[in-house]
């Protein structure tokens, strides 16, 4: 079973999916502790973007394309979030420094509403 870490950016096969949600294969970047990473064949990740490079939402996170390893200045989505089976990753990308990830546990906070803004 493929261990993956919190940070990590990958390639994902994101595809079926319905209405809004992001698809087909599409960089995304582990959000899920790295006790869950270890021992279960899913993990969660969160979507990321490239048609966008500046935040439009409290729950986006820039990541220039010479921080991720992508080809291109990106945007994590924190509100497209979900679960999928470790099967669906492809190839790692990069690993995202720790004031980054600060940033991306700020955006989930506001994503799930465990704070106000």
């Amino acid at each position: 079973m493929l261990v993956v870490k919190r940070g990590e950016i990958f390639y994902a096969e994101l595809s079926p999916v319905v209405g809004s949600e992001q698809g087909g294969v599409r960089p995304v970047l582990i959000i899920q502790n790295d006790i869950g990473n270890q021992y279960s064949p899913t993990t969660i990740v969160a979507a990321i973007t490239t048609q966008i490079s500046k935040a439009k939402l409290p729950t986006h996170v820039e990541i220039l394309a010479e921080e991720s390893g992508l080809a291109k200045d990106s945007v994590v989505l924190a509100e497209q979030i979900r679960t999928i089976d470790k099967r669906r990753l492809k190839e790692k990308v990069s690993v995202l420094n720790e004031e980054l990830m600060k940033k991306i546990n700020y955006a989930l906070e506001i994503s799930l509403g465990l704070i106000e803004i």
